[in-house]
């Protein structure tokens, strides 16, 4: 059977490395599937997902020039199609009065969603902010500035 991409294969692992897994299909014949294409989460160590001797479904997603043979075991599992969740409509905006913008209001106060902007009271405000970064690392100059210049013999120390 002629190996092609897009189709689907059973094969065997028969090694795995810290960027995939090599898979033997057929007739000899040697794929990777790169750890990309292991799972659809996150693949920290190929170990935790794949032996070796393991058998798997892979699909056939490129063939190299020199004939090295991509893989991918995430692409063979067929999938339900999942249909989005249908919004509700929009509700239908009313013409533009003289001095009013669409959502009924000046835009200054309002945010991208047309909500009017209420700062929250338990929020720093940003001079406060600003105030507690700047104490902050003048502290942590300080300490830095104290602990280089003893061990480069202080202010006072002569050069020869």
């Amino acid at each position: 059977m002629a190996i092609e991409v897009g189709t689907k294969l059973e094969g065997k692992v028969t090694g795995i490395t810290h960027f995939g897994a090599f898979v033997d299909l057929s007739g000899g014949v040697t794929g990777l599937v790169h750890i990309s294409e292991i799972a659809d989460n996150y693949v920290k160590d190929v170990n935790d997902h794949l032996k070796i001797n393991d058998v798997v479904t892979v699909k056939v997603i490129n063939i190299d020039k020199d004939g090295k043979i991509g893989l991918s075991i995430k692409q063979a599992v067929d999938k339900p199609v999942e249909s989005k969740p249908s919004r509700a409509p929009r509700p239908e905006r009313t013409g533009n009065k003289e001095g009013e913008r669409f959502g009924g209001g000046g835009g200054f106060n309002r945010d991208r969603g047309g909500r009017s902007f209420k700062p929250q009271a338990n929020k720093t405000s940003f001079e406060d902010k600003m105030l507690r970064f700047l104490k902050d690392s003048e502290e942590r100059i300080s300490s830095l500035k104290k602990n280089t210049e003893g061990k480069r013999g202080g202010r006072g120390a002569k050069r020869m």
